[in-house]
């Protein structure tokens, strides 16, 4: 089974480590025809207008979208939530526009407001330690989105179908159960396929 990392910005290398953890391979995507080789594709965090940009000028954001379509799990940390998400709080365009959620960037503050806690998931036993960094938070989900994680009453971990999103930044840890979770998600997709 093989997960590509859009390595377009961000922790790829941290997020591939955590997929090989999970027994998976892990792939970075720099070019579109690279999304071929991959069953799941996971779109890290960075600063989501410069990602947004950069998918744009290389091709990504139909690409992704057509992966998408064919029904493969992508996962969003962070930025990459932003990247997934239908609408941004305000009136800013989104970018790949296929989670049905509205995404408030930067929404716990600065890079000195970043802060480590343990939190409850849905669907993994014990509590999984998260790192947020300038991390946004989702407002609003559709109605067949599920929520996975409250953090002080704000949704920060949801799932709608193949598609995984998350505020904080599961790859700066050594705790690789939510990248197992969706490697999980993965083989599903890879069996309903056959």
């Amino acid at each position: 089974m093989r997960i590509g990392v859009l390595a377009l910005q961000g922790a790829v290398t941290e997020h591939i480590a955590s997929i090989e953890k999970t027994g998976a391979q892990g792939l970075p995507i720099k070019r579109v025809e690279e999304l071929d080789g991959v069953e799941g594709l996971i779109i890290p965090g960075g600063e989501s207008t410069t990602i947004g940009k950069l998918m744009r000028k290389y091709g990504f954001i139909e690409a992704i979208r057509e992966f998408s379509g064919q029904g493969k799990p992508i996962f969003g940390t962070c930025a990459g939530m932003i990247v997934l998400a239908k609408r941004m709080a305000g009136d800013e365009a989104g970018h790949l526009e296929l989670m049905d959620i509205t995404v408030a960037r930067n929404a716990f503050g600065r890079q000195r407001e970043s802060f480590e806690c343990d939190l409850e998931i849905k669907g993994i036993a014990d509590p999984v330690r998260a790192v947020f960094i300038r991390a946004p938070l989702i407002e609003e989900v559709g109605p067949d989105v599920e929520v996975l994680t409250l953090y002080k009453d704000e949704i920060v971990t949801a799932r709608q179908g193949h598609l995984l999103a998350c505020s904080f930044h599961p790859e700066l840890t050594d705790d690789y159960r939510l990248h197992q979770y969706f490697a999980d998600m993965v083989e599903d997709s890879m069996t309903a396929n056959l």
